[in-house]
């Protein structure tokens, strides 16, 4: 989505309750991912790899997506609590043939734990520097942070209407309803019920009418 685009969308694009609806971004190839064998040790391997989504490679960047966000710094976090603060010399979280370049030592050691390599910035030693081309790029921000209510109140139905309707099929439906109508059937207020049944009567009328015939329970319509 070009960023002109954000600030007008018909609902927030923060908003991780939603999806960007193809239709109108369709979804853009970035690379390949080859899986061509199992793993060997499964420890090694699957155990301590080291997934994060703030290991990207130049040209691809994060959102202000608060969840994400907040992920850039907490997963890498995680890894140097369960792997060590050298996680990434691990063979599997080091990329094939590189050099890890950092001055993290003295954790569980990888490789020699760098040898004798200088292990302070900065240095004279010729130890590695930050190159600020690789640098995230700046924004302009000119606006009031604060807490406010939910702009987009219209719009908490539209995508799970969609699913229902363009996306399930016939047999997904049928499997939908059974699922919901067991924990909803069994539970003892009737009143609970009825305002379960009014939300999936908003997100289409079908979907109520068909949980309100499957527990028993007629439709309010005054709750609607």
């Amino acid at each position: 989505m070009p960023e002109k685009d954000a600030l007008n969308y018909r609902f927030d694009v923060f908003d991780i309750t939603k999806v960007w609806p193809q239709g109108d971004y369709p979804l853009q190839k970035v690379g390949k991912m080859t899986l061509n064998r199992n793993p060997e040790n499964y420890h090694a391997e699957v155990e301590q790899s080291a997934f994060a989504p703030s290991h990207l490679v130049p040209g691809i960047e994060p959102s202000n997506d608060k969840m994400l966000q907040g992920r850039l710094f907490s997963y890498p976090d995680t890894h140097r609590h369960r792997l060590g603060a050298n996680y990434k010399q691990m063979p599997i979280n080091c990329p094939y043939r590189a050099r890890v370049a950092n001055y993290q030592r003295d954790n569980y050691a990888y490789n020699g734990n760098q040898g004798s390599a200088v292990n302070h910035e900065p240095n004279t030693q010729g130890g590695p520097v930050q190159d600020p081309q690789y640098a995230w790029s700046k924004e302009q921000i000119n606006a009031l942070t604060g807490r406010y209510p939910h702009q987009h109140p219209n719009t908490n139905f539209e995508q799970p209407r969609t699913l229902w309707n363009k996306v399930f099929t016939e047999k997904d439906r049928q499997a939908v309803i059974k699922n919901l109508s067991g924990p909803l059937g069994a539970v003892k207020r009737r009143d609970i019920q009825e305002n379960m049944l009014a939300l999936f009567y908003q997100v289409d009328p079908d979907y109520g009418t068909r949980l309100s015939k499957a527990i028993g329970v007629p439709l309010k319509q005054a709750k609607m």
